[in-house]
C-alpha cells in the first residue's frame, strides 16, 4: 500500500459501497490531487476481495492513453479483457479520452459496474449527464479536514498543527513532505498544474495575463462577497480589454474544475436566494497561501473557509444569511435543523467581540446561534453558543 493510502476514507467510501453492484454509473469528481486515485484504489481493493473480474485504466498514465485512443477502442479493449461474469471497471481522470461518454452509455447497458473518476464538473454536465439521467450517482472528493490530517499524519509519524491546517490546508501530498520549503514547491508546482495546463491549455485562453490576474485576485478573495462587476473593475485596472462576460466565463471554469465555489446570500426580506451576490471560497485554504509574500497569511479569512469546508464535509447545506442588513457568515441546514453561525480569528477586543455578537440581533432562538474563533476563552452567552475552533475541528456535527 502507497504512502498516500494509509489512512481509509470510509467518510467517502461508505457512501459509494451502496452502489457497488448497481448498473448506475459511478461518477467520483473533485479538485485535483484531492484523493480521487487513493479512493477508487481502495474501492478496488473491496471489490478484489470477491471477485477478479475486474479492469483498471488510468488514462493520465501514457501507456493507457497511447494505446486506447478513443471510446471505441475502450469497449473492444473491456470486450477482450473481461472475464465470464459480472465485470468491475475502474476508469481514473476518463475525461481525457475521446468519445468516454458513448463508451460509458454503451457499457453500462451490458453485465458490467461502472466506477469513473475526473477532476471536471463537466464529467457532470451537458448531454451526457441529460442522457444519463437517473443512471448515475456522484460523489465529490474534498481536500483532507483536519481529522483526516490528524490520523494521516499519526500513521506518518508526524504532528500537525490547527496554525498549519489555516496556513498549508489539506492537500493530502502535501503531508509526505518534510520541509516547508518541499511543501511550498508541491503546492505550486500543483497550482500550475490546475491553472495553466488543465484550465490556460484546455479552454485554449489567449488571454491568458488576464486570466492569471483573475484567478490570483480570485483565489486571494476567499471568505468575500464579490460581484462579476466588483472582480471585473479590480482587473480592468490591469487589463483594459475585458468584459464581464469574460469574468463570468472564466469564473465558470475555476468552478468546472473544483477550484472555488460560489455560496449564495438568503435574504431575510424575500426569502430567496440572491443570485448577483455570492461568498467564494476555494478548494483549499493553500490556494490563497501561496500567493501571499512574507509570511502576511490571511489567517481570518482562511479560518472562515476552512469552518466552510468542515461544515460541507459534516453534509450542512450552506449559504449565506443577510440578518436586515447585517451579513452572517454561515446558515448551515441539515435536515430540520438551522444553525446560524459567525467565524472570526479572535473576538478578545471589545470591538471584534461587539461586532460579531451583534450580527445574531434579532434573530429569534428557534435556531442554534454559533460564533467560532481560534480564542481559548469561553465567550458563550444566554443566546450564543461559543465553540473553540481546535474543538470544531473534531466534531462530527453541530449537535
Amino acid at each position: 500500500m502507497g504512502v498516500n493510502e494509509l489512512i481509509y476514507r470510509e467518510h467517502y467510501i461508505e457512501k459509494v459501497r451502496e452502489f457497488y453492484d448497481s448498473d448506475l454509473i459511478k461518477i467520483i469528481t473533485g479538485i485535483r490531487r484531492s484523493g480521487k486515485s487513493v479512493i477508487l484504489e481502495q474501492i478496488m481493493q473491496e471489490i478484489q476481495n470477491k471477485t477478479e473480474n475486474f479492469i483498471y485504466l488510468n488514462f493520465e498514465d501514457k501507456r493507457v492513453s497511447s494505446n486506447i485512443r478513443d471510446g471505441n477502442a475502450l469497449i473492444e479493449y473491456v470486450e477482450e479483457n473481461k472475464k465470464a461474469g459480472k465485470c468491475y471497471l475502474f476508469f481514473d481522470e476518463i475525461q481525457v479520452l475521446d468519445g468516454w461518454q458513448d463508451a460509458c452509455k454503451t457499457l453500462r447497458l451490458y453485465d458490467y459496474s461502472l466506477f469513473i473518476t475526473g477532476s471536471n464538473s463537466k464529467l457532470l454536465s451537458g448531454e451526457f449527464t441529460k442522457e444519463l439521467s437517473g443512471r448515475y450517482v456522484s460523489f465529490r472528493i474534498r481536500p483532507f479536514v483536519y481529522k483526516e490530517i490528524l490520523e494521516y499524519t499519526a500513521e506518518l509519524g508526524k504532528e500537525t498543527s490547527i496554525t498549519d491546517y489555516l496556513v498549508w490546508g489539506g492537500f493530502p501530498k502535501r503531508f509526505e513532505f518534510d520541509s516547508p520549503e518541499s511543501q511550498r514547491r508541491y503546492l505550486n508546482d500543483l497550482d500550475d498544474t490546475i491553472i495553466i495546463n488543465d484550465l490556460l491549455h484546455r479552454h485554449k485562453i489567449r488571454k491568458d495575463q488576464l486570466f492569471k490576474s483573475l484567478v490570483n485576485f480570485v483565489l486571494r478573495s476567499n471568505g468575500r462577497i464579490f460581484s462579476a462587476k466588483s472582480i471585473h473593475d479590480y482587473v480592468k485596472k490591469e487589463h483594459e480589454s475585458c468584459s464581464v462576460n469574460t469574468i463570468m466565463k472564466y469564473l465558470g471554469y475555476l468552478e468546472e474544475a473544483y477550484i472555488i465555489e460560489s455560496v449564495k446570500q438568503y435574504s431575510t426580506k424575500t426569502k430567496k436566494e440572491l443570485s448577483f451576490y455570492n461568498k467564494i471560497y476555494n478548494a483549499d485554504v493553500a490556494l490563497n497561501s501561496i500567493r501571499c509574500s512574507n509570511n502576511r497569511y490571511d489567517l481570518s479569512h482562511n479560518l472562515e473557509n476552512i469552518v466552510y469546508n468542515e461544515l460541507v464535509y459534516m453534509g450542512y447545506e450552506i449559504s449565506v444569511y443577510n440578518n436586515a442588513g447585517k451579513e452572517i457568515d454561515f446558515l448551515a441546514q441539515r435536515g430540520n435543523k438551522k444553525y446560524f453561525i459567525q467565524v472570526a480569528y479572535s473576538v478578545m477586543e471589545d470591538k471584534a467581540y461587539a461586532r460579531e455578537f451583534k450580527a445574531f440581533s434579532g434573530l429569534d432562538n428557534l435556531s442554534q446561534k454559533i460564533l467560532i474563533t481560534n480564542d481559548d476563552i469561553d465567550y458563550s452567552t444566554s443566546v450564543v453558543r461559543h465553540i473553540k475552533l481546535k474543538d470544531f475541528l473534531l466534531m462530527e456535527n453541530l449537535d
